[in-house]
């Protein structure tokens, strides 16, 4: 009986060691691919849109422009507009959970849903969402 108690917590200790060392690995691993992956922003909309659905992407894209010139131009930060309606547009859709109308910011596993702000901020104070984008990107560009 002793030596199954023994050998039971000669195993709890080593799966604890090698649990902790892989996730110390992953974080690290994590921290580095986040430096070299390129952000993607994407504008989900369907065909059928409104006023606000319009501005959403089109103040979300004229900051994302503003803001980050230089990493647009060298392909490490994207703005894509996609077409939900559109058949070729259901894999990344899925890929990325998307049912509707989606303002995402996404760096490798990443995701990040500013829907809401974009929907809020577009029409009414669309400085106010150049600043929420700002806020997501920062950090993984850095």
């Amino acid at each position: 009986m002793k030596q199954l108690l023994l050998w039971s917590m000669v195993a709890v200790m080593m799966i604890g060691s090698a649990s902790c060392n892989a996730a110390q690995g992953k974080k690290n691993k994590s921290v580095k691919d986040v430096a070299t992956q390129k952000v993607e922003v994407y504008y989900f909309h369907f065909t059928r849109r409104c006023i606000t659905c319009n501005a959403v992407e089109a103040e979300s894209k004229k900051a994302v422009e503003s803001l980050y010139p230089t990493q647009m131009k060298a392909g490490k930060i994207t703005f894509k507009g996609i077409n939900l309606d559109d058949e070729s547009s259901k894999t990344i859709a899925e890929k990325l959970g998307v049912g509707g109308q989606s303002l995402l910011i996404v760096c490798g596993s990443k995701k990040v849903d500013l829907t809401s702000q974009g929907f809020m901020y577009a029409r009414s104070n669309p400085e106010k969402l150049k600043a929420e984008i700002k806020t997501v990107i920062d950090p993984l560009i850095k």
